[in-house]
């Protein structure tokens, strides 16, 4: 089992930045990739940005060059660095663990944690 808990989100002005940290704990060693994802109202969860255990990184169109992924081993932790922020960022943001067993894929999620971007 693997334990995500997710901070950093809040209200900010468009333009502004955020950084969302996703702490993890359990059985971290069996992680393949990680990922942050977002949901906004009446909309589905989709992919903002992902990294590999090789640290292999990639970004939903909608937010390359403004957002960047990052993990720091040591303190169990991935990042999710929000730049140049867009009203149509806002969103509940979950952080995601998958871990890849042949063709099964075994997930775990955050609890969520809410951006707002005010225009």
């Amino acid at each position: 089992q693997v334990q995500l808990v997710e901070s950093g989100g809040g209200l900010v002005q468009s333009g502004g930045s955020l950084r969302l940290s996703c702490g993890a704990s359990g059985s971290i060693r069996l992680i393949d990739v990680w990922g942050w994802y977002r949901q906004a109202p009446g909309k589905q969860r989709e992919l903002v940005a992902s990294i590999t255990r090789g640290s292999i990184s990639d970004y939903a169109d909608s937010v390359k060059g403004r957002f960047t992924i990052a993990r720091d081993n040591a303190q169990n932790t991935v990042y999710l660095q929000m730049n140049s922020l867009e009203p149509e960022d806002t969103a509940v943001y979950y952080c995601n663990a998958a871990s890849l067993r042949g063709n099964v894929r075994f997930d775990y999620w955050g609890q969520g944690t809410q951006v707002t971007v005010s225009s």
